[in-house]
């Protein structure tokens, strides 16, 4: 697993496009976060908080992981090496899990970075150092929690696609109805009951907690829940190519 895991980072920072992406990324969200651009500025908040940047990176994350994702096995299929991945003295769901971790790896040093704004905040706040950082942690894992979920997607996507753009869109596709849909299908039941549990299987209904750092043992296996059965859905597919 851990050869698969170091060749697969070599393969991305070894990628000039790929470090541009994460470039991109912190300078999209820097922009957002700091500049009037799109009035959504910290600076202009009042308050001495990151609820702007948590509120925001779902949908961010929701492209960024599947861009960085969409060859994980797609490209395996486009250079024929797939048969020879398979071949390999490891488990289907080893092969997967090791793309998996090696796509987590990547977005922790995307998400490194942005622990810059905590900084910026803890001391342009009007008295230093008034900043909940107790939530702000909270809410790091959470967006973590977040992002395995997108990356599990993503790399289901691409296991069922031989096109690197068709699994980028049906990853996005797939995101967008995991994060948003539920929720809003569950608002269209009277039923109070049966509408929080059509919620409660989408993502938005867990995430808005642990974005404000409210973290508990349901909202995190819930996370963990849904990234094992999209793995276990792409050991599925790579197991029937086997």
């Amino acid at each position: 697993m851990k050869t698969l895991i170091v060749k697969d980072l070599k393969l991305f920072f070894s990628n000039y496009i790929s470090i541009a992406t994460i470039c991109i990324l912190l300078l999209a969200f820097g922009i957002i976060l700091f500049t009037s651009f799109f009035n959504l500025s910290i600076l202009d908040n009042g308050y001495a908080n990151l609820d702007i940047f948590f509120n925001l990176s779902p949908l961010i994350f929701m492209i960024y992981i599947p861009a960085i994702s969409m060859k994980t096995f797609s490209e395996e299929y486009k250079n024929g090496t797939i048969e020879l991945l398979l071949s390999k003295p490891i488990s289907s769901f080893k092969i997967v899990l090791s793309k998996y971790l090696a796509v987590l790896i990547i977005i922790i040093f995307s998400i490194i970075p942005t622990l810059i704004y905590s900084t910026s905040i803890y001391f342009l706040g009007e008295e230093i150092g008034n900043l909940d950082l107790g939530s702000i942690i909270g809410s790091y894992i959470g967006l973590l929690l977040l992002c395995s979920i997108f990356s599990s997607i993503s790399i289901f996507a691409s296991s069922i696609n031989k096109q690197q753009v068709n699994s980028f869109l049906t990853a996005i596709l797939l995101n967008i109805i995991f994060y948003y849909c539920f929720d809003l299908f569950g608002n269209y039941f009277n039923n109070g009951s049966i509408g929080l549990i059509i919620k409660k299987i989408g993502i938005l209904n867990h995430y808005e907690f642990l974005s404000k750092g409210l973290i508990s043992i349901h909202d995190v296996m819930y996370f963990l829940s849904i990234s094992y059965l999209f793995l276990f859905f792409t050991k599925s597919v790579i197991q029937s190519n086997k």
